[in-house]
């Protein structure tokens, strides 16, 4: 299965293609992946994109790559997903320092929250780092609540990271 294609007023969510991976890897190779659990070498984040890209056929949702519709520039990367080691299904992002500031992440994500309450999911969660205060602001300005009960994934700590529970308006 791939990815379902979603369009906004200025984005395009697709299918991930090759071309994604040198910029992702660029990022989470870098400090700033320090919020996601990296910094990743190469082997680790084409294992890491490989099942965000896998997650389509085995569990019905993944990742998308995002890139602007006016030109097709690749921004980053919108995601439901489940791995093995996550209580529940989240949604997270991350978009390319150099598109950082211009409302991408939550346009996508609105996009992405609205394709999954479609799918009859009634709950998702976003497990972020503390620290990483615009995640946190970006959950909010989604509808998020911190949702201080809910399970974290394997090997994550509660003093690291916090959850914030999206749910679908009734």
């Amino acid at each position: 299965m791939i990815a379902p294609r979603l369009e906004t007023d200025r984005l395009v969510l697709r299918h991930h293609v090759m071309a994604d991976f040198e910029p992702l890897y660029a990022l989470f190779a870098s400090q700033r992946a320090r919020f996601m659990d990296g910094p990743f070498s190469a082997k680790q984040m084409w294992y890491w994109i490989a099942s965000e890209v896998g997650s389509w056929s085995l569990m019905g949702f993944g990742s998308w790559g995002i890139e602007r519709r006016v030109d097709g520039a690749f921004v980053g990367q919108m995601g439901i997903n489940k791995p093995h080691h996550f209580p529940e299904a989240e949604i997270g992002w991350v978009v390319l320092e150099q598109h950082e500031g211009h409302g991408f992440a939550s346009e996508a994500a609105h996009a992405a929250l609205n394709w999954a309450w479609s799918k009859d999911h009634d709950t998702l969660v976003s497990y972020i780092d503390r620290d990483n205060a615009r995640s946190i602001a970006l959950a909010k300005r989604l509808g998020a609540v911190e949702d201080p009960d809910a399970p974290l994934p394997e090997g994550d700590d509660p003093s690291a990271t916090v959850v914030y529970r999206h749910r679908r308006a009734a």
